[in-house]
């Protein structure tokens, strides 16, 4: 039986994957006192025992915990952002291409995407590798999440009884243009900047919608949008987490929120032959942060991806 240990299991993302996870009888979750969650000498026996530790823990922390591990057989998967451009690592997206599904299936060491990162990623990515975008294409892109993707602290904060009138309105964040996701944003897609990006988090627990404004007069292949849903159907095809919606959006209104509790992702068009907007939508918590390290824990053990996830 494949012994997982999940580190910093206290946290939204922690938490979530423990509880899809517990469930599971191919698995045992080794646990740790809570008095020696802060002990590394206790937590590196822990995680010498596992065959796969995930990492849910702040930056500084999750660089930390990688030393401690001394067993070379243990496999990791880590869900800060600590290691998602670092050398000897794996970009945990297996839709973006076969190397990147053959690279998560045989690595030991996986970062999980952002949240934010994934829904650019998955819009950026076709778009560049089908040639109707070049590396220099100006991005801009506009994320709508729920206020889950704040932690523990800002989920307190919201949810507190009587929260800050200004909470009741969506909140634009990142405002030095120096969030944390930009560099993997500009890193995996092959980008030759960092897009403008403008994150705002809102009065809903969770669900994501990452939206890119396109001119087609920006396009080193012009296409009209139904052209453009079209290549995202066949750049997707098969894939089991990540669905191309048919045909263009028409009129009407995209929830952020349409997918929480889910582990998948929707990529969807919408606009006129002259301005588009592409988007994708899916939980923050799911195919943005726990459901993606599963699916990507699925892929390492050889099982189906799809395995205890909420599709």
């Amino acid at each position: 039986m494949t012994k997982v240990f999940i580190d910093g299991s206290a946290g939204t993302t922690g938490l979530r994957i423990h509880e899809r996870l517990k469930q599971r009888g191919d698995l045992e979750l080794l646990a740790i006192a809570p008095e020696l969650h802060r002990d590394p000498a206790a937590r590196a026996a822990v995680m010498d025992r596992a065959d796969i530790v995930f990492l849910c823990l702040p930056d500084a922390a999750a660089r930390e915990a990688v030393t401690l591990i001394a067993n070379s057989q243990v496999r990791v998967l880590d869900t800060s952002t600590a290691h998602r451009t670092a050398p000897g690592w794996q970009y945990g997206f297996p839709e973006l291409s076969p190397a990147h599904r053959r690279g998560v299936a045989a690595s030991k060491r996986v970062a999980v995407p952002g949240c934010h990162a994934s829904g650019f990623v998955a819009l950026m990515v076709p778009l560049l590798q089908t040639g109707i975008l070049r590396a220099d294409f100006p991005a801009c892109c506009f994320s709508l999440t729920g206020y889950s993707g704040g932690g523990k602290s800002m989920i307190a904060e919201y949810e507190a009884f009587t929260p800050p009138a200004e909470y009741a309105a969506p909140r634009l964040y990142g405002l030095t243009q120096a969030h944390k996701h930009l560099k993997e944003m500009k890193a995996v897609t092959g980008l030759a900047a960092e897009p403008v990006f403008l994150p705002v988090v809102d009065d809903y627990y969770s669900g994501m919608l990452v939206s890119v404004p396109i001119y087609a007069s920006q396009m080193a292949r012009r296409c009209k949008p139904q052209e453009v849903a079209e290549t995202f159907a066949s750049y997707y095809k098969g894939a089991k987490l990540v669905k191309a919606l048919p045909g263009v959006c028409a009129e009407g209104m995209l929830s952020a929120n349409a997918l929480e509790g889910k582990d998948l992702m929707e990529i969807m068009v919408s606009g006129n032959e002259e301005r588009m907007v592409v988007s994708a939508r899916f939980d923050n918590l799911g195919k943005g942060a726990s459901g993606a390290a599963i699916q990507c824990m699925n892929l390492m053990l050889g099982l189906d991806e799809t395995e205890g996830l909420e599709l």
